[in-house]
């Protein structure tokens, strides 16, 4: 029997505080390796240039210590008691957690953007400090605290995905074709977790710990497989990678940098399947706690960061004033063409939208003038020191699709977000002659380097999805939609190339 050992509860909030502010804006260094990889092997212009943006923004993040991305999630713990602990505290190890969490958040030299709401389904109110954490927690032999922490974004989180298949379906297929239709909301590139057996709940789970697995695809080509398993991880990785979806979703050579897969015994009539996308921000760290004081995580070599040059845009670039635009200069952007924005655009993301559509719906008039505005779909990071606002990339632009006829209809003229946009939706950006541009994923702290200066505009209550005035000076973004999508061209030209060119 292992020896005795108390773990005080101060040291469980300080070791999960530390862990949540070095995973905003340290990069795991073989995610790293993979992206570079990534990136010297793309022959898409579009998608090479988003993982620049990605990686240089990650050099940022980790030299300044700021958030890589300004959804800094919603926090997962798993978390491994050994059956020979003693936790010295009158507080619960879920309630330490979630303490650690809400002083992780709350830091005042590198704030957290808070992105949870209570209750879900009503109110929908934010907690402010981003708790409560989403903890499991198992027992087993040992005198450890073993902890598995990650940070989640919404946009990969909202893509997981469940089947359960008859026992002769073919799990590869499945998960292959699933992938296709994921869009590119969960912010490619990433890893694909994916886990099999069990029941429904504890496949999810099985996916979710495993696309925090590290990161050895390149390792395994190079060794060759030495299980079914291996053969499988590879396949889905060659099969997911020739879909062409690529960086973004612009189409290109690498949506995945790997994929992992967990496996449990099931009953004889199911195949419970689950999938859960990992974005570019892939944050996840495991920290150990023996007794001994507060676990830390040793900061990496910063030599580890890339410095990619040029990763502000592919080629040619045009820059554009956008308190001086016409109609007849946004006719003129061509579709996967590169513009470097400057002057004054509206910020505004779900609630704002909702506000919105329930003024309008009272007859009456709106706090600010939409017409001729371009807006950005962002929740920014709180700024600290001389910044004008903390990183600030974009969130998901289908969220918005249901609010995009009546926007336009205010006067919106363009609108800028990430990944695609529905069928619908670049129908209405087309008969209005409006414009929907892309901002990378992943880029949060490039992009908002780029933002001169932010002020409250209305809607103050929401926090950080007020609306609010950005001034930029060329800020980086793709033309999509006009009538013409990047996302459904990008991957078309792409599908299939990828096999030859990793082989």
């Amino acid at each position: 029997m292992a020896e005795i050992v108390e773990i005080s509860g101060d040291d469980i909030v300080e070791s999960v505080r530390a862990a949540l502010q070095y995973i905003s804006y340290y990069h795991t260094p073989d995610y790293l390796s993979h992206l570079a990889a990534a990136y010297d092997r793309e022959q898409s212009a579009s998608a090479k240039a988003a993982i620049g943006q990605i990686l240089e923004s990650s050099r940022l993040a980790a030299t300044g210590q700021r958030p890589m991305c300004q959804d800094t999630g919603i926090v997962t713990v798993f978390a491994r008691l050994g059956q020979s602990c003693v936790i010295k505290s009158d507080r619960s190890l879920a309630d330490l957690i979630n303490e650690g969490t809400r002083l992780a958040y709350l830091d005042a030299g590198n704030p957290l953007r808070a992105s949870m709401v209570d209750d879900p389904i009503y109110e929908r109110k934010n907690t402010r400090d981003n708790t409560p954490a989403i903890t499991h927690i198992d027992v087993g032999l040992g005198n450890t605290l073993e902890i598995l922490v990650a940070a989640k974004g919404g946009g990969s989180e909202n893509k997981a995905r469940f089947g359960n298949l008859n026992p002769s379906t073919s799990v590869a297929d499945w998960v292959v074709e699933t992938v296709e239709t994921l869009g590119a909301g969960w912010c490619p590139p990433g890893v694909i977790g994916v886990g099999v057996g069990g029941t429904a709940e504890k496949a999810m789970l099985m996916a979710k710990r495993a696309c925090m697995g590290e990161i050895d695809m390149s390792g395994l080509l190079a060794r060759g497989p030495a299980s079914k398993i291996e053969e499988l991880r590879i396949e889905l990785y060659e099969r997911i990678n020739n879909l062409g979806i690529g960086a973004q979703g612009l189409g290109g050579l690498t949506t995945v940098v790997d994929v992992k897969i967990a496996t449990y015994p099931t009953h004889v009539a199911s195949k419970p399947v689950a999938i859960m996308p990992q974005c570019a921000a892939n944050r996840h760290a495991r920290i150990t706690l023996d007794g001994s004081g507060p676990a830390f995580l040793d900061p990496p070599n910063l030599q580890a960061w890339p410095v990619v040059e040029g990763s502000g845009g592919a080629g040619r670039f045009r820059r554009v004033n956008v308190d001086a635009l016409t109609a007849e200069e946004m006719a003129s952007w061509k579709t996967g063409e590169t513009l470097l924005l400057s002057g004054r655009i509206l910020t505004g993301r779900d609630a704002a939208h909702k506000r919105i559509a329930d003024i309008l719906a009272r007859g009456e008039s709106l706090p600010v003038d939409l017409k001729g505005r371009i807006i950005y779909y962002v929740g920014p990071v709180d700024p600290v020191g001389d910044e004008a606002v903390g990183p600030a990339g974009p969130t998901t632009s289908t969220r918005m699709d249901k609010f995009t006829d009546m926007m336009l209809d205010q006067g919106i003229v363009s609108m800028i977000g990430k990944a695609e946009r529905g069928p619908q939706t670049v129908a209405d950006i087309a008969r209005h002659k409006a414009t929907y541009l892309i901002a990378v994923g992943g880029a949060a702290v490039l992009v908002s380097k780029a933002i001169r200066s932010s002020r409250l505009v209305a809607f103050e209550d929401l926090g950080m999805e007020a609306i609010r005035e950005f001034e930029v000076e060329d800020m980086p973004v793709a033309v999509d939609a006009s009538g013409t999508s990047i996302h459904v061209t990008g991957p078309q030209m792409w599908k299939g190339k990828a096999v030859p060119v990793l082989a």
